[in-house]
């Protein structure tokens, strides 16, 4: 009994631990915007009818740091959603969306310190000045951009991603783009409306630009992340030049993951997340090989599907090489091929 007992514990040891959950932080929130200074991580969250900003020595921490309230609604612009950090010229911007119904709105503030200093709201004079949503700002190219979802008129059909030029880290220039609408099946499964949102570029190994996004309404558990991958040397305002990848990469429902990715199985429906880079920037986007840290707000499984039971998860991602987007029916190359991302819980 005592040997049985032994190979039993030695059989045992040699299977890996399964979590209860994923990597589940204790906070309750949603749209986790984090980037990394020297050792500091520095997170934002839409908190108390403003904005709030936690820093703390490693993504997991920055559920338990204190937060710290940065710019309130004086104005009474309405609901503040998805605010996101970025440093820009040793600078820090936060970009959020602000308002009610159809008058959502971006707006941005900034501050040379990420905690405290902030300047009022400005509201962004983005092209065409429809109703937008979940702003990032980056650099490609030698050139600043803008990248958001929005809807194409002043109605709620769907929601698409868009892109245009910046003159500065605050102003907008140009026309703005339609780069992604929720047009296939997979990010059709819940639609009134149909979603494209919480774009996140980064830059892959060959130096190609991403824009990861969420698909699917987030009120249901089929939210999930997809990819858009430009092709090399392609025009980040040409549709046609990104791919879409065939599928959810991130999801936690197998019926809409792209051929070879899994479905999650701790976190449901993962979405609008934050590559955790160095200063914020696609500079820095890590090179092939390793696992990088990600940060994403999920609904722990087990738990009923509502934004109230959002947490904030860190994860991780890492360059899936040789995979191919196709299209069909439409102008130019109908596939392309290159790096993917493979997300962990």
């Amino acid at each position: 009994m005592i040997r049985r007992v032994a190979v039993l514990a030695i059989l045992l040891a040699l299977i890996p631990a399964m979590p209860a959950s994923a990597a589940r932080t204790s906070l309750r929130a949603a749209d986790p915007s984090v980037l990394r200074v020297g050792g500091t991580y520095i997170g934002v969250q839409s908190l108390g009818g403003g904005i709030a900003v936690r820093q703390a020595s490693s993504p997991d921490a920055l559920a338990t740091a204190s937060a710290q309230q940065v710019w309130s609604d004086t104005g009474n612009l309405g609901e503040v959603w998805a605010p996101e950090i970025h440093r820009d010229g040793g600078r820090y911007y936060i970009y959020f969306t602000a308002g009610r119904g159809a008058a959502h709105r971006m707006y941005v503030i900034s501050s040379a310190s990420p905690a405290s200093g902030y300047t009022g709201a400005i509201r962004m004079a983005l092209p065409d000045d429809k109703w937008a949503i979940d702003g990032t700002m980056f650099v490609f190219g030698g050139q600043r951009w803008f990248s958001w979802s929005g809807w194409a008129g002043d109605t709620n059909v769907e929601q698409n991603l868009y892109i245009a030029r910046m003159s500065s880290p605050t102003t907008t220039t140009g026309a703005r783009y339609v780069i992604s609408q929720p047009r296939e099946s997979w990010e059709r499964v819940v639609g009134n409306p149909f979603i494209n949102e919480g774009p996140e570029a980064i830059r892959d190994p060959n130096g190609q630009l991403h824009i990861t996004y969420s698909a699917n309404g987030s009120w249901s558990n089929q939210y999930c992340i997809a990819d858009l991958r430009l092709r090399a040397g392609g025009d980040p305002t040409y549709v046609w030049d990104w791919y879409k990848s065939n599928g959810c990469l991130f999801g936690s429902n197998r019926a809409t993951m792209m051929a070879g990715w899994d479905p999650t199985l701790y976190a449901d429906g993962p979405g609008h997340h934050s590559f955790v880079l160095l200063d914020g920037d696609i500079a820095t986007s890590p090179p092939a090989g390793s696992r990088f840290p990600l940060m994403y707000h999920a609904v722990p499984k087990g738990m009923p599907y509502a934004w109230e039971n959002r947490y904030w998860h860190t994860g991780s991602f890492a360059w899936w090489g040789n995979t191919t987007y196709t299209r069909a029916n439409v102008p130019g190359a109908t596939s392309n091929t290159g790096f993917g991302i493979k997300f962990f819980e």
